[in-house]
């Protein structure tokens, strides 16, 4: 009897994992007649999804198929023309002369008129909160429209980095639902959004420029990361990037993996305010406990890229290759300068992380390995994306965190620029006068080489002064179905949907 139950037992499961496959196969066949993808993204949007407002890289990569600036970024890292059909700028470098293509319509059918642009870019240059919206736009001193079709923004100084500023989201002025309702002028269209669930896009039919191939694609917020497996699997989802090479060496011949680079600054973040990390040995002494090499063979199958300081290779007259091992591992410095900063028996200390974020946490674990070894007992949080944006983020209510910083835009300020003491995006109470003073020199600099030389020693201090543990620019291993073509890398943090499409 025993023994005719577990036959029985056998051949339902059988069963089940048979039908789990057919309803895959079936929904996948679904889903390319109908000419739709589903993408499993690792945690919701910022639950304002104005594309001035949004926080997380994970919003605006995202959102880039929605929105649009003047000129928008490509995948080989330079800039283009978008809702502009050219520009130029004047001898003194002060004035930025844009014309706008015409016959651009907006997704709620209106047509994008150089009044928009001009109420885009106060809106983005605005200071009465404090800092701009946009930080590249504190030195507009003007925003003029010169006819319906051509737009003028005048500058308070010149400025090597300006234009690449320019990519911020062109919207319509009058509208007042874009953190529910987002509308734009990109390839796709928002339609709707389940909190927690998922978010919804549509092709724009009366895109300015060439049509997206898909017709919808469904982002489905999956934040465990074995269940984002499963899904691949079972053929609930066709494209998931951000992955690990653990994850994907899961994944069959039904998928390809296309490698990148995140384009992301991942560091343990230490706060600089709060003992023990307000000790410069303390911080120096991490840096030398924690072996980059060994967290990117052990977590990551030994894709990855090591990196010294807040930016990453991808930037790369700015990138400052001698930082990377300015701290190698050396267990025993680690521990003399313990000593001298009166920690000779070590301390604890709690590491907060974005659960969602598998590499992350994933890094975190070998991190709390090697910080044993120096006698520091660490402990992982994780905590919820929510939880983390306005208790680390915004609060700074933590001791350390990993995380990655991306740069947002194409430009080394954007990277740099929140270390400065007193930048609201500086979340890890970086406080140095030699810091601050570079980087107003860097800003008042025209000549380009000379700036990059300035950045390059912001970055040194950072550095020197062991800010934050930096470990590398992780490699961005992206699941793709057989079948789907048509995806491309880009320099900054980025998905791009607007080639990709089903096979013939």
């Amino acid at each position: 009897m025993k023994r005719k139950l577990t036959v029985i037992l056998i051949a339902l499961l059988v069963c089940a994992v048979l039908c789990s496959c057919s309803d895959g196969s079936v929904a996948e066949q679904n889903r390319r007649e109908t000419n739709e993808l589903v993408v499993g993204i690792s945690q919701d949007l910022d639950e304002s999804l104005d594309p001035h407002m949004v926080i997380a890289a994970g919003t605006k990569e995202i959102m880039f198929n929605v929105f649009e600036g003047l000129l928008k970024p490509t995948p080989e890292g330079d800039l283009e023309e978008a809702l502009c059909q050219s520009w130029e700028v004047s001898d003194d470098r002060l004035s930025y002369t844009f014309h706008l293509r015409e016959g651009v319509l907006f997704h709620n059918g209106e047509e994008m008129t150089a009044d928009d642009v001009v109420y885009s870019i106060n809106r983005c240059a605005d200071t009465s909160d404090g800092e701009p919206l946009v930080p590249g736009f504190s030195i507009i001193d003007s925003v003029e429209k010169t006819d319906d079709h051509t737009v003028k923004i005048t500058l308070s100084e010149p400025s090597n980095e300006f234009i690449s500023y320019m990519t911020a989201a062109i919207i319509p002025e009058g509208y007042s639902d874009q953190a529910t309702m987002p509308v734009g002028t990109g390839p796709f269209k928002f339609v709707s959004r389940a909190a927690q669930d998922n978010i919804v896009f549509e092709k724009f039919d009366d895109y300015w420029g060439e049509k997206a191939r898909l017709d919808k694609i469904t982002f489905k917020i999956i934040e465990n990361a074995d269940s984002i497996i499963m899904s691949l699997q079972s053929g609930s989802i066709d494209f998931c990037a951000h992955l690990t090479s653990a994850q994907t060496d899961q994944l069959g011949d039904d998928f390809y993996i296309s490698q990148a680079t995140m384009n992301l600054v991942q560091a343990l973040y230490l706060n600089n305010s709060v003992e023990p990390f307000n000790n410069k040995l303390v911080r120096q002494a991490l840096c030398y406990a924690i072996d980059k090499q060994e967290i990117i063979d052990m977590a990551f199958n030994g894709y990855g890229v090591k990196i010294g300081s807040s930016m990453y290779p991808a930037f790369t007259k700015y990138f400052d290759d001698s930082l990377t091992d300015y701290y190698t591992y050396d267990v025993e410095k680690a521990k003399e300068l313990l000593a001298q900063a009166g920690y000779e028996n070590g301390f604890s200390t709690t590491i907060s992380v974005p659960s969602n974020y598998q590499p992350h946490m994933d890094t975190a674990t070998v991190i709390v390995e090697q910080l044993a070894r120096v006698g520091i007992t660490a402990t992982i949080e994780p905590v919820e994306w929510d939880s983390w944006v306005n208790d680390v983020y915004i609060g700074r209510q933590f001791e350390s965190t990993v995380v990655g910083v991306d740069a947002s835009n194409m430009t080394a300020r954007a990277l740099l620029e929140r270390f400065v003491s007193d930048n609201d995006s500086n979340f890890i109470n970086f406080n140095s006068p030699e810091y601050d003073k570079l980087f107003s020199e860097a800003v008042s600099c025209y000549d380009d080489e000379e700036q990059t030389e300035i950045y390059k020693q912001m970055e040194r201090v950072l550095t020197e002064e062991a800010a934050n543990v930096y470990i590398q620019d992780l490699a961005d291993l992206v699941a793709i179905r057989e079948g789907i073509d048509g995806f491309k890398s880009y320099p900054v943090y980025v998905l791009d949907f607007s080639e990709v499409g089903y096979s013939e």
